[in-house]
């Protein structure tokens, strides 16, 4: 078995701003010269997220109008108050660590014939749900022969 490791760059608005990586894993799987195994990508971090959904505006916003109804940037009502992780470091951000959760930092795609085996509408996409643009680094790891 091969492993083959990778990086992806990812320059976001911040926000929960939804980037499509997914002709650049294709990119890091055809560089790794693995034909048949597993993708494996990570996001170092607490705010980023990863997953798959279908790339297009209308559902790019209904991601983010979901999360902005189920976790505000700022907690519904008087008797929420802040988010308890404000009080520890003083900074705006609960919202985005708890948007990172519900999703997840990584994901695992199947590799066949050279390629990621996604559906026909299906892209993997990164969600940078932190408040402030920045460019993010993603861990690739490609298993298999």
């Amino acid at each position: 078995m091969t492993v083959h490791t990778d990086t992806i760059s990812v320059s976001t608005r911040g926000n929960s701003d939804v980037s499509n990586i997914t002709s650049e894993l294709a990119g890091c799987i055809k560089r790794s010269g693995i034909s048949a195994g597993i993708a494996h990508v990570f996001c170092p971090g607490s705010t980023g997220a990863l997953t798959t959904t279908e790339f297009e505006p209308g559902c790019v916003r209904d991601l983010k109008e979901y999360f902005d109804r189920h976790i505000p940037p700022t907690p519904p009502g008087p008797a929420w108050g802040e988010y308890f992780h404000h009080e520890t470091w003083h900074d705006d951000n609960g919202h985005s660590h708890l948007r990172a959760s519900v999703i997840g930092p990584d994901i695992t795609v199947p590799v066949r014939n050279g390629s990621p085996r996604l559906g026909t509408w299906q892209q993997v996409v990164f969600i940078d749900n932190d408040t402030r643009p920045r460019t993010r680094e993603l861990f690739v790891t490609i298993s298999g022969e």
